[in-house]
């Protein structure tokens, strides 16, 4: 609306110049049009620098996760520069997902990686985004393109610390390492190791609490399993994986 007022009154302008029938008229007209325009073409100026008719509007959403490997609890990433603040990570919305999602690459983006005891992951992503005052300046703006602007951009992710913080480099890097461990006296020594290590985890919990229910044993028993795959995937490539589980 604005940038139509603008151009009327440069229009307008002109017109009153140039075809006024007195040298009063063309000044009265003119100052009037002349007026309009200037003003217009400042508050087009005023709202793109300064966002005039605008207040910031902040938003929190926050949704599961989970590993983009149906297998192991990876928290994946894709480093981008040399600083590690602007990595990218990736994720998924659903336990099976055909197209994995992954943060913004952008000044405005800011990961932030949290480890908690719960079993669950979680993204949290806060948003504050540019937004009109009220419908005056909504329509006044109308196709400024500056409604939903976005001002900064903070992605949360809570992961259990039985996930491991791994590139995408290093997971392929593993997922190659793995192939060495496929074969059946490794799988039954591997399985024999987990199954020692999730008993004595759970041996554990109930000598420290005998009142124990089963079904809270059986998430110990799970969460003693996930500990286990990830100390292995630390242990296969140790050399290039510097996971953060504290």
């Amino acid at each position: 609306m604005i940038t139509i007022i603008m151009f009327l009154g440069a229009i307008a302008f002109f017109a009153a110049i140039m075809f006024s029938p007195s040298n009063r008229t063309r000044w009265l007209l003119g100052m009037i049009s002349g007026l309009i325009f200037v003003g217009s073409t400042l508050m087009i100026t005023a709202n793109f620098h300064e966002h005039w008719g605008m207040k910031q509007v902040t938003t929190t959403k926050t949704q599961k996760i989970y590993s983009t490997s149906s297998q192991m609890q990876l928290a994946l990433y894709q480093p981008v520069g040399t600083s590690g603040k602007d990595n990218v990570y990736i994720y998924q919305t659903k336990p099976r997902q055909k197209t994995p999602q992954h943060t913004q690459a952008n000044e405005f983006t800011t990961n932030r990686l949290v480890w908690t005891d719960s079993d669950q992951a979680t993204l949290t992503v806060k948003e504050t985004r540019w937004r009109f005052k009220n419908d005056f300046y909504k329509v006044l703006f109308a196709g400024s393109k500056m409604d939903r602007n976005l001002v900064s951009r903070t992605n949360t992710f809570r992961y259990p610390k039985t996930f491991v913080k791994i590139s995408v480099k290093q997971a392929q890097a593993l997922k190659k390492q793995a192939q060495t461990l496929k074969s059946p006296a490794t799988q039954a020594q591997l399985k024999a190791q987990a199954a020692a290590y999730v008993t004595a985890k759970v041996q554990a919990a109930k000598q420290q609490n005998p009142n124990l229910t089963e079904a809270q044993l059986q998430k110990l028993a799970q969460q003693a399993q996930q500990e286990y795959q990830a100390q292995m995937i630390q242990k296969i490539d140790g050399c290039q994986i510097k996971a953060v589980i504290a």
